[in-house]
This record gives C-alpha cells, sequence and structure tokens, in this order.
C-alpha cells in the first residue's frame, strides 16, 4: 500500500467520522483533520499552492469560524444530543456504502492512472494554463469541496430556522 493509499483512507474515515459525529466540537475537530490529511496529500501530488490553501484556510480559518460559532451557541442537552444522532444516522445510514462501492469501482474501473500522477505543467507561469490544462482533476476537487462547505451550510441555516 502507497502512502498516498493510506493518507486516503485515513481522510475518508476522518470525513466519515465528520458527518456522524455526536458533539459538534467533534465533527470540527474531525473536519480539521479531514482537511490536514488532504493538505499532506496534496503536497504529495506535487500541489504546494492548494495544500498551503487548504492548510491556511480549510484546516485553520474554518475550524476557528466553526469552534467560536460552536460556543456561541446553546450546548444540547445530553438526550437532545442522542435524538440529534439518531435522526442523522437515519439520515446517512447510506454513506458507508456509497464510499465502499465508490471504493470498488475507483479500483476496478479503467480510470487512467495518469489522471491522478503529478504532471510537470508547460507555462507553469500561466495560472489559467495550469489550473485548467495540468490540474483538472485538483480543480475538480476543489469544486466539490467548496459546494459539499456550501451545501452544509445551506443544512445549518435550514435546521437552525425550524428549531
Amino acid at each position: 500500500m502507497t502512502l498516498n493509499t493510506i493518507l486516503l483512507i485515513i481522510m475518508t474515515l476522518m470525513a466519515l467520522y465528520t458527518v456522524v459525529a455526536r458533539s459538534l466540537l467533534k465533527a470540527t475537530i474531525g473536519l480539521a483533520v479531514t482537511s490536514a490529511v488532504m493538505t499532506i496529500l496534496m503536497f504529495n501530488l506535487d500541489s504546494p499552492l492548494a495544500a498551503v490553501f487548504e492548510l491556511s484556510v480549510c484546516t485553520g480559518l474554518i475550524t476557528v469560524v466553526f469552534a467560536s460559532a460552536i460556543a456561541l451557541t446553546k450546548p444540547l442537552t445530553h438526550k437532545e444530543t442522542i435524538e440529534v444522532s439518531k435522526n442523522k444516522f437515519r439520515r446517512y445510514w447510506y454513506l458507508p456504502v456509497i464510499m465502499v462501492l465508490s471504493g470498488v469501482f475507483m479500483a476496478f474501473s479503467n480510470i487512467p492512472s495518469s489522471l491522478f500522477q503529478p504532471q510537470a505543467a508547460a507555462g507553469a507561469e500561466d495560472v489559467r494554463h495550469v489550473l485548467w490544462n495540468a490540474r483538472q482533476l485538483d480543480l475538480f476537487g476543489q469544486i466539490i469541496i467548496m459546494l459539499a462547505g456550501a451545501f452544509s451550510i445551506v443544512i445549518l441555516f435550514k435546521e437552525v430556522r425550524k428549531k
């Protein structure tokens, strides 16, 4: 097993922990660890700019903002926490299944391995060329991460309005 494979497994497990954690603070820490492992992966894949951005903004700033917001909210009672986690498990029971099926699909599919290997970008001084031609998979991953964050915030505000 390569280092990147081990890091991907750790990152996936931490992301899953983040989703199912009972405590918001533990979920925030899980998100920070997920982001830190993603930073290491990005450095290993020769994406230092994306890695530094991930480390500074996602691992650092977002964790501080989430922890501050949690500190300013009213904590749930033990009974409320159990009820919320039961609802969360009911809502997200399919995530581990999707993750396993995705892993099996990726393992047995014919996706060219060149997509996952670092590529030397011709004309690296032009950021547009690097983003759109040489690092398309990195850009796609960043877009997915941003959309996941946006959807998380929308869900958070919907839950606040219901209460």
